[in-house]
């Protein structure tokens, strides 16, 4: 089982500090409206991360197609194969309600020690967001709630149906918790 991933001709390799130096020249400029650029590009390259992700699949697992893949790997697959292109380790957890928690300690998106006033990992939850769709086939949205770059200790995304998300959202808005929606 290899680990190495192989980049195509559309794929690149950019240190994390272009996604940190990014991310402040956008929100220095544009404020919040930031983010919304910085996850629609995320987005954007979700295809083309699942399409590498479907090439580097066999050499790890010996399964050629992602639905084959017993379920209870997923997470190690998963993990390795964003690890593999230099993202960082993740863990998923059940969050309720059909949700996933998607974390990681490590996460090369986040700036560890930040004082940004929200989570910041925007690339990733765009970048996710189309990724998990394409694995799940069924619309999926992603939001992070706890960010090292807002000095949690963890990056923490939940993934779940769109409708979920936006409860989520409409919760974080109102001052409450994100566990007030997905454990009720």
């Amino acid at each position: 089982m290899s680990k190495n991933v192989t980049l195509d001709d559309n794929m690149i390799g950019v240190g994390n500090r272009v996604l940190h130096n990014l991310r402040q020249s956008l929100a220095r400029d544009f404020g919040d409206q930031a983010a919304v650029y910085l996850q629609e590009a995320g987005f954007a390259a979700g295809e083309q991360v699942y399409e590498c992700f479907l090439a580097w699949l066999p050499g790890f697992t010996g399964v050629d197609d992602p639905a084959n893949l017993d379920s209870g790997t997923l997470e190690e697959v998963l993990s390795a194969f964003f690890e593999a292109l230099g993202w960082g380790t993740l863990t998923m957890t059940s969050a309720g309600k059909g949700a996933l928690f998607i974390t990681a300690t490590d996460w090369a998106e986040s700036e560890p020690g930040g004082s940004s006033p929200q989570p910041s990992c925007y690339v990733t939850s765009g970048i996710l967001t189309d990724f998990l769709a394409r694995l799940s086939s069924v619309p999926v949205a992603v939001m992070e709630v706890e960010c090292r770059t807002r000095a949690d200790r963890q990056c923490r995304f939940i993934a779940g149906a769109p409708e979920m998300l936006e409860a989520v959202f409409s919760a974080l808005a109102d001052g409450e918790s994100y566990e007030s929606v997905l454990n009720s």
